[in-house]
C-alpha cells in the first residue's frame, strides 16, 4: 500500500509533498518533472499517488460526449491498471520510477500509452514483464485500491478538478491541496524554484482557491 497524504513527515525530515498522476495525462507528467526538479533545490520529498484521468469522467454525465469518455478510458485504463497493481504487489517505492519510466516512453519518446510502451516501462523500470497482464484485465483485480487512491487526491480539491493534484502543508500543519500547476514546459532551475515558492505563498493564505488563464500552448515535453 501507499503513503496516505496523512502520513507523518518522512523520517528524512524533508517536506512532504504529495502528488497523484494518471501516467496518460501529458501536463501531469510536465508537472511532475517540475516537481522533481525542485526536490533538488528545495527541501522536500515526493510522495506518489494515483488517480484516472477514466474514472475521473466517468460520472460527468453529459458534460463530456460519450464517444470522449470512451476514448479516455481506452487509453487511461491500461497504464493506470498496471502502476496500481505494481504498487500493490511491490509497494509504494515503485511508483515513482515506474511513472518515469512510462511517462518518459508515453510522452517524451512520443510512444503513447500503447501496450508496448508499457511493457518497455516495466523493463525500464526493472519491474517483472508479467505485470504487462493487468493492462487488459477488465475486472481489474485492484480496483477498489485504484479508485480509493484516486478519491483521496479528490477529496483534498473537491470535484470541479483535474490531474495532477498536488497537496502540501498549509500554515497551521494540515494539507493545502491544489489542482496542476498547469504549466509548459517544465520549469527548470531557479524558474522552478520561484514557482515552488509561489504555490507555498498561495497555499499559506487560507481563502485562496484560484488563478486561472486559458491555455495558448500544448504541452512540450522533454
Amino acid at each position: 500500500m501507499s503513503e496516505t497524504a496523512t502520513s507523518p513527515v518522512p523520517e528524512s525530515g524533508r517536506i512532504p509533498v504529495d502528488f497523484w498522476f494518471d501516467p496518460m495525462c501529458p501536463w501531469a507528467w510536465i508537472t511532475s518533472r517540475w516537481v522533481l526538479e525542485v526536490v533538488e533545490l528545495r527541501d522536500i520529498e515526493v510522495r506518489w499517488h494515483i488517480m484516472s484521468l477514466a474514472v475521473l469522467n466517468e460520472n460527468k454525465g453529459d458534460e463530456l460526449p460519450t464517444s470522449h469518455r470512451e476514448m479516455i478510458a481506452a487509453k487511461s485504463w491500461p497504464s493506470v491498471r498496471v502502476v496500481t497493481a505494481a504498487w500493490q504487489k511491490y509497494g509504494a517505492d515503485v511508483l515513482g520510477p515506474l511513472y518515469t519510466a512510462l511517462g518518459t516512453r508515453i510522452h517524451d519518446n512520443g510512444e503513447g500509452p500503447t501496450r508496448e510502451a508499457i511493457a518497455g516501462a516495466l523493463a525500464d523500470a526493472g519491474l517483472p514483464a508479467e505485470l504487462i497482464e493487468y493492462a487488459g484485465q477488465q475486472d481489474f483485480e485492484f480496483d477498489a485500491e485504484l479508485r480509493a487512491s484516486h478519491q483521496e487526491g479528490i477529496e483534498k480539491v473537491g470535484q470541479d478538478v483535474g490531474i495532477p493534484v498536488i497537496a502540501l502543508p498549509g500554515p497551521d500543519g494540515e494539507q493545502i491541496a491544489f489542482f496542476g500547476p498547469v504549466v509548459t514546459p517544465a520549469p527548470k532551475g531557479e524558474e522552478a524554484a520561484r514557482l515552488w515558492d509561489g504555490a507555498v505563498a498561495v497555499a499559506s493564505v487560507p481563502g485562496f482557491y484560484e488563478i486561472k488563464r486559458t491555455r495558448t500552448r500544448g504541452p512540450v515535453f522533454g
